[in-house]
């Protein structure tokens, strides 16, 4: 268990999509986010955000306000997409995987930066680093988001 006393969760509360982003990205992101719309029971306290919603409260469904930061299910990232495309403020850490979703960040937002060199995200699950996907990109909808995904690498 994650020893953290604002970040408690046990194996049962916990499904195979619950990878965390590390903190050293929004380190280098250095933005605060409106709400983490996919954020495990009690939130993620590294995550810059002011507000989140969990899969109880259903992110999908509830009203998006300001910069939205989303590390989505990876099993199911295409309304995610949806949503942010919709949206237009905010950014989503997804996986280089093939997708129907896939056309629609490539059409729909307004960067992409990948990381300067191959670099392998160690996500979090249960407090211990865990290599899921060596291969992952941020997508930018809006002007700060554009911005803040500047500093990881060159934005196409």
């Amino acid at each position: 268990m994650i020893q953290d006393p604002l970040f408690t969760m046990n194996q049962s509360e916990m499904s195979s999509n619950d990878h965390y982003t590390p903190k050293w990205i929004f380190n280098l992101l250095d933005v605060e986010f409106s709400i983490d719309v996919a954020a495990p029971p009690n939130g993620v306290p590294w995550i810059p955000a002011r507000r989140y919603f969990t899969q109880s409260d259903d992110g999908l469904s509830q009203p998006w306000e300001g910069l939205i930061w989303c590390n989505p299910p990876f099993s199911d990232i295409l309304p995610w997409v949806r949503r942010l495309n919709e949206h237009r403020n905010g950014i989503a850490l997804l996986p280089h995987t093939k997708g129907a979703w896939r056309r629609e960040v490539w059409k729909y937002a307004d960067g992409i930066a990948e990381w300067d060199t191959l670099t392998e995200i160690r996500f979090i699950n249960l407090g211990k680093e865990k290599t899921i996907f060596p291969t992952t990109f941020l997508a930018a909808w809006g002007d700060q988001a554009l911005q803040a995904i500047s500093n990881i690498g060159r934005v196409r």
